[in-house]
């Protein structure tokens, strides 16, 4: 049987203002344009939900629903989520038992934007939603197709025209309308944006709407279990609309005022390709906000976001966090994915790839120590990137072949 829980909801919460609007309304953005964020009773469920209780639970992302904004439970839509490993590195780590890969492949649809569209698709159901579009550079619109046909309603999204064509035939294979509009990510978005204001469909664009993130919340909650609730010391992760960073800064301050964890939080660590490093440059200048990056370009498609919604959050977590934003160039990022392959069986996608690419910079450049424990995140298949990201460019790295 499917559980019921229950529901900790208190507000929704501009992350700006700080204004606050009730659960039940159906709501995209605040009313000064900004992210708004899912506030629960935390002094409640500390109350009420022992860690072990949760612990208890089957190993799925729907163990955490008292930190989940759900009000029903039997309704959502699912597929299957269950714990994503933590796979340690046994060749590569400079000191054994020190850094791991949090593998994210490994949820259905192949990537982590399975987190968030479960949890997204879910409350607009509820909110008695019928028709859902997104912008994305592929991997979260098979994640909108596939949930979406779960549950009977419509998705329309829109790609980017050079978006690679095993993502556009799987959202065609679940049944969604892909739209390709010339240019980046970000005109995708304004054209959802556009229709959502003639009132056309329900904006599930990153940030656009406050459930997306409680999902990708989810990622730092199985860490913190995974660690027995002793946080890692660095958490490398690759940032485009950054939806995932934001949301294990959320997961990670709810654990500590439940009382569920007592330790530092993890340095956060934005990864960029440097052919698409607004969020880096706005760190190393000091900037609370990124400027757009022109002619943004790199194999690692899902950080192909030339300017982020949330910016100012990401920059936020890294700055709370002691953390740091470093962006790997695609050779670096392919070299990272051939020696993972090749020395530790890990084929991961290019922008999980660029983390270990990151992490090794980081090394070089003292940023962090040999002796920290390090988890990098992969967040989908690598086979999703043939043939933009194939073997025959990884093999080049080594041979010095065009």
């Amino acid at each position: 049987m499917k559980p019921r829980g229950k529901n900790y909801v208190t507000w929704l919460e501009c992350s700006a203002t700080g204004e606050r609007y009730p659960f039940a309304e159906i709501r995209q953005v605040s009313d000064a344009g900004k992210p708004l964020l899912v506030r629960y009773d935390l002094e409640r469920v500390a109350r009420e939900v022992p860690r072990q209780m949760v612990s208890e639970r089957p190993a799925d992302m729907w163990r955490y629903r008292e930190l989940l904004p759900l009000a029903d439970f039997e309704g959502r839509s699912t597929l299957g989520e269950s714990m994503t490993p933590l796979v340690p590195l046994a060749k590569l780590a400079p000191e054994p038992g020190r850094v791991w890969i949090k593998d994210d492949s490994r949820l259905p649809t192949g990537s982590f934007k399975a987190r968030g569209l479960a949890v997204a698709v879910s409350r607009a159901r509820e909110l008695g939603v019928s028709k859902l579009a997104m912008s994305s550079n592929g991997n979260a619109g098979v994640a909108l197709a596939a949930y979406a046909a779960r549950v009977g309603l419509e998705a329309i999204v829109f790609c980017p025209q050079d978006t690679p064509t095993v993502f556009l035939e799987e959202m065609r294979a679940y049944g969604a309308q892909v739209r390709l509009i010339p240019g980046l990510i970000h005109e995708c978005t304004r054209e959802v944006v556009a229709g959502q204001m003639r009132g056309a469909w329900y904006d599930v664009c990153t940030l656009r709407e406050p459930y997306r993130i409680e999902g990708k919340k989810t990622i730092g909650l199985e860490i913190a279990e995974q660690c027995q609730w002793h946080l890692p010391d660095v958490i490398f992760y690759p940032t485009g609309g950054g939806t995932g960073l934001i949301g294990m800064w959320k997961a990670f301050q709810e654990l500590r005022h439940i009382g569920w964890v007592s330790c530092p939080l993890p340095r956060l660590v934005a990864v960029q390709a440097a052919g698409c490093a607004p969020l880096v440059h706005a760190y190393a200048t000091g900037q609370e906000h990124a400027d757009p990056w022109p002619r943004a370009q790199t194999i690692a498609w899902g950080i192909r976001v030339p300017q982020a919604l949330g910016d100012f959050l990401i920059l936020r977590a890294v700055r709370a966090t002691a953390g740091f934003a470093l962006a790997v160039s695609d050779e670096q990022i392919l070299q990272a994915q051939k020696e993972l392959a090749t020395v530790e069986g890990l084929w991961i996608c290019p922008e999980g790839a660029a983390t270990w690419a990151a992490y090794r910079l980081a090394l070089e450049r003292r940023l962090i120590s040999a002796s920290d424990r390090v988890v990098l995140f992969n967040g989908a298949c690598a086979t999703k990137y043939l043939p933009t990201s194939s073997t025959a460019a990884i093999a080049s790295v080594s041979t010095g072949t065009d």
